[in-house]
């Protein structure tokens, strides 16, 4: 099978020059102002994850600014994002930390931090009220690049071809995951396989995956991966993706102030619009969904994932101060949940 990516690496400048134009948003040619973002999200996810916030944004600014949305690899690996952001061949951003391969002390707790987040709110609330978002900035200050806001996501669920009832039905599974949610993952048997975000359903059908712990199953049934997986695991590692907006320090620095402002509002609408529809999505999919059978294992078996969580904060808050300040901030968090009770923490 050849693959965009494939194709983009193999053909010439002009071929992949039509095929980035012809998958990417179309903008304005009047515009003062041009940028260029690169989501991690391929095109039917960015219809929800993205697309309606630069659709707003471009419509509001008109003539003054302009940008040119690309999907996922459309113009760099994802793994790729940060360099391409920082040096300037890209002018912005839509991932995870992890994802994109930060250089940062911050960057293990993007994408799923196991068990950092048991719902979607946590993740605003850490950032804007218990001070991960000055941590994060001051991080991305240092390597050149704007932090813009973070938001949350859907939780982090397997889903496979083979049911999972057990711990020990997780041994051997192949599966695509996010690298520090992978480096957790090893100690339960579970083998992370890194691909393109578009090979993910052929490598489930052909076997070279077991399944992926990338998401809820709103995304699951969004992206096709409910096609090709049979089973749903409803216990979870994570209750929400944490993901942010960045630009090139540079470019951001050189916005006049009302286009800044307006790039922030857009991104916190994008935000509160993934709040809703994931939050709706992952109940009514449970419930009406008829692509994947839910499976569950044990809440007494799962405490021993969730226990193991606890260590493996520890073992990164030893890596460096700035890890260290973000997990205990995680812990006060938490403790503070617990002890508010219902609804913030069910005991």
């Amino acid at each position: 099978m050849t693959t965009r990516r494939k194709f983009l690496t193999t053909a010439g400048v002009g071929a992949v020059g039509a095929v980035a134009t012809g998958l990417s948003t179309p903008v304005r040619a009047d515009a003062k102002i041009k940028w260029r973002m690169q989501t991690y999200a391929g095109s039917a996810l960015a219809e929800h994850v993205i697309k309606p916030a630069i659709e707003s944004f471009n419509k509001i600014a008109g003539e003054e600014m302009q940008i040119e949305l690309f999907f996922a690899d459309q113009l760099v690996p994802t793994s790729e994002l940060f360099r391409a952001m920082q040096n300037g061949t890209i002018d912005a951003v839509q991932s995870d930390d992890d994802s994109m391969a930060s250089p940062t002390e911050v960057t293990v707790f993007g994408g799923y931090f196991p068990f950092a987040s048991r719902y979607s709110l946590d993740v605003p609330v850490l950032f804007n009220q218990y001070g991960l978002k000055q941590i994060w900035e001051e991080e991305y200050a240092k390597v050149g690049v704007k932090h813009i806001s973070a938001g949350a996501w859907d939780p982090c669920h397997f889903a496979t071809k083979e049911p999972i009832h057990s711990l020990a039905d997780l041994q051997g599974k192949r599966v695509f995951t996010f690298p520090t949610a992978g480096r957790f993952l090893t100690q339960f048997g579970v083998v992370p396989v890194t691909l393109p975000w578009e090979d993910i359903e052929v490598a489930v059908q052909t076997g070279e995956l077991d399944g992926v712990a990338w998401s809820g199953i709103t995304e699951d049934y969004t992206v096709g991966w409910a096609d090709v997986t049979n089973y749903f695991l409803t216990n979870n590692i994570s209750g929400a993706w944490a993901g942010s907006f960045f630009a090139n320090m540079e470019r951001w620095n050189a916005l006049p102030d009302n286009l800044k402002e307006l790039l922030t509002v857009c991104m916190d609408q994008s935000h509160y619009y993934r709040q809703w529809w994931y939050w709706g999505g992952e109940a009514s999919l449970r419930v009406n969904g008829t692509k994947m059978q839910l499976t569950s294992i044990p809440d007494a078996e799962w405490q021993t994932v969730e226990d193991a969580a606890l260590k493996f904060w520890d073992e990164i808050a030893a890596e460096s101060e700035v890890k260290a300040k973000v997990v205990e901030i995680f812990k006060r968090y938490n403790a503070d949940m617990t002890k508010a009770g219902r609804p913030y923490r069910y005991t």
